[in-house]
């Protein structure tokens, strides 16, 4: 079966919904650990103004860091140009800017419109332009609430595709379509996947960030696999939510995802065993902390050997 590309995005998206502030040494221990495991895509932090969010205020330090590590794709989020250029010159191989489908939750999350977060990405795209070609960051569209909001509720699906073109159009590389506040369900996974690479491309849609918030995390990524989706954010032990998304918790617990996807027979490059004892390092450097997840309890079954059985 098909590669997927699992994206760990704990050390962003994860860290920055809990009130401790992981060590910076101990972020850099996870993530070397993960990618001695074989993730091969980390989104390690955000850059934003320390005031709003101190758990991330390592970013750069944790971008240099990543970057020694062999065959790993440091990612991390902006919130608009000055992120990025922190970004770029910290060396970020991938840059996301979040877009909310939902005007109430940009003006809570970025305190920007839906035009401003357009006219910014259009100067984070002139700014990559600009870089050498080699070093010259993807740069993706992150369509949030894009299955609901806990602010608005439903949002209008022609506004998501609008804005997914209008992403593609200020020169982002490619949209994902995010869970932000564990909205969806299967059936809207697949249709909305549908829709967007109807006015994007397929190439152009090609990851979906999902939350479990209902239960439905796993569910939901089988959908997205079902449609052709390749990458699949998930945080370690179900770290996360959003902070500016009222009821927003939990990630897909990335040891969860990777033993469903080596069980259904797909390609990951993950060592599920070394994986799981990454939480034993994160748990140590979170005691107060839970984590989630049904394979580190339950355990690997007998004769999984890492593929499909």
């Amino acid at each position: 079966m098909s590669f997927i590309e699992i994206s760990e995005v704990g050390p962003r998206d994860g860290l920055q919904s809990i009130e401790p502030i992981m060590p910076t040494a101990a972020k850099k221990a996870w993530i070397a650990a993960e990618a001695a495991a074989g993730i091969r895509e980390i989104e390690v932090g955000s850059f934003v103004p320390a005031k709003l969010l101190p758990q991330l205020a390592d970013t750069a330090e944790l971008v240099a860091y990543a970057r020694t590590l062999p065959g790993l794709t440091v990612a991390v989020l902006v919130p608009n140009l000055k992120g990025a250029e922190a970004a770029i010159a910290a060396g970020a191989h991938k840059i996301t800017i979040p877009i909310s489908i939902s005007e109430t939750h940009s003006l809570a999350n970025v305190r920007r419109t839906h035009v401003q977060m357009i006219e910014e990405t259009r100067r984070i795209a002139e700014l990559i332009a600009a870089q050498p070609e080699d070093q010259r960051p993807k740069f993706e569209g992150g369509l949030s609430t894009a299955f609901g909001c806990t602010l608005e509720g439903m949002v209008p699906e022609a506004v998501l595709l609008g804005l997914a073109e209008q992403l593609m159009e200020a020169g982002c590389d490619e949209v994902g379509l995010s869970d932000t506040t564990g909205y969806a369900n299967p059936a809207q996974v697949k249709r909305l996947i549908r829709a967007v690479r109807g006015v994007v491309g397929e190439e152009a849609c090609s990851g979906v960030h999902l939350h479990n918030t209902r239960g439905l995390g796993l569910a939901n990524a089988l959908a997205a696999l079902e449609e052709g989706i390749t990458t699949l954010d998930s945080s370690l032990g179900g770290i996360g939510g959003c902070p500016f998304a009222p009821g927003a918790s939990g990630n897909i617990v990335t040891e969860d995802l990777v033993f469903m996807l080596q069980s259904m027979g797909f390609e990951t490059g993950i060592d599920l065993d070394r994986l799981l004892q990454v939480r034993e390092l994160v748990q140590a450097a979170l005691p107060d902390t839970e984590l989630y997840g049904f394979t580190a309890e339950a355990g690997v079954p007998k004769g999984f050997a890492g593929g499909a059985y």
